[in-house]
């Protein structure tokens, strides 16, 4: 009888170690996943310099070379998000996530899933314009953010977007006029006075001109009129980046095109939301 109390007892203690084993795994299994949850929606900023590497180009690339930012803009008119003005692969890109640095977090990017809202057709083409809708977080007041095909990245290594339209602005004219793209070498002098002088005219105070190539001399015409405060140039070099058409449909190609009519959407939409509070 002694020997089989003993037995007993000692199958008693194994099962509550294995017991104990076992609670332990759990635990642990549940503070991993709990700590990759919280890394994964907090990164720690350990090597990137914001006020150095933010992107000022009129066009950025990103590391898939499937996605092109024009720039970032805060919209509240119906729920307070960042805006992102850009070019992607209609097919290849089906996922991108915003990094957004909130200055109130010290030290943290929070990352959360883009929403691509593709606003044009593609013609035909392979590009697309799209928004990239990046939703603001709690008590988050970012002033840059970035954009990735991954939620988990080095961050040293992303482009960093400064977001417009954050502060209030004086606004500086009632009305602007965008003009997409300047391309093919523009020689039209004559066109470019006309329009210019007539646009001014009708009451437009600022005519807003993305440029690809001109000639001298429609580009001493230009000069002019940026000194004179009526005109602002934005450099538009997407054949760094993109095989553009001049054509606004890929029927029309001899041979596969990325992009029709030199992103002029893209110029569009982005000129509409640099104006829109300025």
């Amino acid at each position: 009888v002694y020997g089989h109390c003993c037995t007993r007892e000692v199958n008693h203690l194994e099962m509550f170690s294995l017991t104990k084993w076992w609670v332990c795994i759990l635990l642990g299994v549940i503070l991993v996943t709990s700590v990759m949850h919280n890394v994964l929606q907090k990164v720690p900023i350990l090597t990137i310099n914001i006020e150095q590497e933010h992107s000022s180009a009129s066009i950025t690339p990103l590391s898939n070379n499937r996605t092109f930012i024009m720039g970032a803009y805060y919209d509240n008119r119906e729920k307070n998000l960042e805006r992102l003005i850009s070019i992607v692969h209609r097919q290849d890109v089906k996922e991108l996530y915003c990094w957004i640095n909130c200055c109130t977090i010290k030290g943290y990017m929070t990352v959360k899933k883009a929403v691509i809202d593709f606003i044009a057709h593609d013609f035909g083409y392979p590009y697309v314009i799209a928004h990239l809708l990046c939703p603001e977080v709690i008590n988050c007041t970012p002033e840059y953010v970035s954009i990735h095909w991954s939620n988990i990245s080095d961050i040293a290594k992303l482009p960093v977007f400064k977001i417009r339209n954050r502060a209030p602005n004086t606004m500086s004219a009632d009305f602007t006029v965008c003009i997409s793209t300047m391309f093919g070498n523009s020689t039209n002098v004559l066109q470019l006075v006309q329009a210019i002088e007539m646009y001014k005219v009708l009451g437009a105070q600022k005519v807003m001109i993305y440029k690809h190539s001109c000639s001298l001399l429609v580009d001493r015409v230009l000069q002019y009129y940026i000194s004179e405060g009526t005109v602002e140039v934005i450099p538009w070099p997407i054949d760094l980046y993109l095989d553009v058409s001049s054509n606004w449909h890929f029927r029309m190609e001899p041979y596969p095109k990325d992009l029709g009519y030199y992103g002029q959407l893209a110029t569009l939409n982005d000129c509409v939301y640099r104006n829109m509070y300025s």
